[in-house]
């Protein structure tokens, strides 16, 4: 069985990747200021909650097995994300307070949203958050004008020089339509059945607007266009009007579940991923704080099983 990382916190991962990297419990233990004893009860205690072995012991010493493999590449990942995290919110701490600006759309970053807000205001109470919501046409999310310090986003971006991301995790994307469509009652659906289906469309850049319309999956059929539309709002009242269908991200049903509204999973379809996102020419500490807040809290906390962590 895979292990998964996103299970194992900051001090465990700590004690795996030592032994990782001496393959040697006395070595590790001693690196770690601690007795090897109590290192090997750490280790055994992670194994049992991942309910599979990340090392193998033998006479001629130790190597890892490959779901320690695997888990070493996100263990360190994680705790690079902490010391990040710790670095600046002590750099935090010797500056004055002032307000920082998250653009999002939508349901942002999912249940992960609230996670990294309240683990951000936690470590930075003198700093101000400010959610602002964001239309279709600004798939950056305030970054590209400026106008927002960091933003939760969802590849793929109009490019420009100082864009920056890191992906938190991603999702499938689903259809939403109509109850009173006939896709409603189906199971799942086929990206090629609704190839001449009417598609409510985002008012936004050509980029970002066919990644919705996934004219990558449609073997060069031009998309029916039943509506256009600018907001989550407006995609869903052209919905409901029997405008058209939608491709969404699956937690939209989570957050935007409503009357007379389908959400149907789709077979052939990439999914969405959801990054934070930032500006590299935005070197204040509130904006780097924050993104290294989302990536720790990405990486050790759990969400739904429709969303997978990176």
């Amino acid at each position: 069985m895979r292990p998964d990382p996103y299970t194992v916190n900051e001090t465990p991962s700590r004690y795996f990747v030592t032994v990782a990297e001496e393959l040697h419990f006395g070595r590790a233990a001693a690196r770690l200021h601690i007795t090897q004893p109590s290192l090997s009860v750490q280790i055994r205690n992670l194994e049992r909650s991942l309910n599979t072995p990340l090392l193998n012991r033998t006479s001629r010493g130790v190597t890892l097995t490959p779901a320690g493999e695997v888990l070493l590449g996100h263990a360190r990942d994680l705790l690079s994300a902490a010391e990040v995290a710790a670095s600046l919110t002590k750099r935090a701490a010797q500056e004055p307070g002032r307000k920082l600006v998250v653009g999002f759309q939508a349901n942002a970053a999912a249940e992960l949203t609230r996670a990294i807000l309240e683990a951000y205001r936690d470590s930075n109470p003198a700093v101000e958050v400010e959610m602002r919501s964001y239309p279709f046409s600004d798939p950056t999310a305030g970054l590209a004008d400026g106008s927002s310090d960091v933003a939760f986003v969802r590849p793929p971006l109009p490019h420009f020089k100082d864009l920056r991301m890191a992906v938190l995790f991603t999702e499938p994307r689903v259809l939403a339509v109509s109850e009173a469509s006939d896709l409603a009652s189906q199971s799942s659906v086929h990206v090629d059945e609704l190839l001449k289906e009417p598609f409510v469309a985002r008012n936004a850049p050509d980029l970002w607007r066919d990644f919705w319309l996934a004219t990558e999956a449609r073997h060069d059929h031009a998309p029916v266009i039943g509506s256009d539309v600018s907001t989550v709002d407006e995609c869903f009242e052209a919905i409901l009007s029997q405008k058209g269908i939608a491709f969404t991200q699956a937690s939209t049903q989570r957050f935007y579940s409503r009357p007379g509204l389908s959400f149907v999973p789709v077979i052939g379809l990439s999914p969405s991923t959801v990054s934070v996102a930032w500006r590299q020419d935005n070197e204040h500490w509130a904006a780097r704080t924050f993104v290294g807040t989302a990536q720790h809290t990405a990486q050790s906390t759990p969400l739904p099983q429709t969303s997978q962590l990176i």
